[in-house]
């Protein structure tokens, strides 16, 4: 299956995208390789000021949902590994 463009995917606009180009994430296979919180520290870690709506929508990118169906848990989840990963 050919790699698609950034802004193929849900929730992600044209800030998003220009931001993860600018991390190094081309398209959605290396999103998905990357995972979720990943490229949203990896966004942080570049200077950029991403609010935590772009770990949910990175989130709901991978899984193809919008970015406001994520669960409470599932949030959750999520801010417990960008914790875990940002005091590592």
């Amino acid at each position: 299956m050919a790699a698609q463009s950034l802004m193929h995917m849900r929730n992600l606009g044209l800030r998003s995208c220009k931001w993860l180009e600018e991390v190094g994430i081309h398209n959605d296979g290396e999103l998905r390789q990357c995972g979720a919180v990943k490229a949203y520290l990896k966004v942080k870690e570049a200077g950029l000021h991403p609010s935590l709506n772009l770990l949910y929508a990175l989130e709901g990118a991978i899984t193809n949902r919008r970015w406001t169906e994520l669960s409470e848990e599932a949030r959750n989840q999520l801010l417990d590994k960008l914790d875990h990963r940002s005091a590592a």
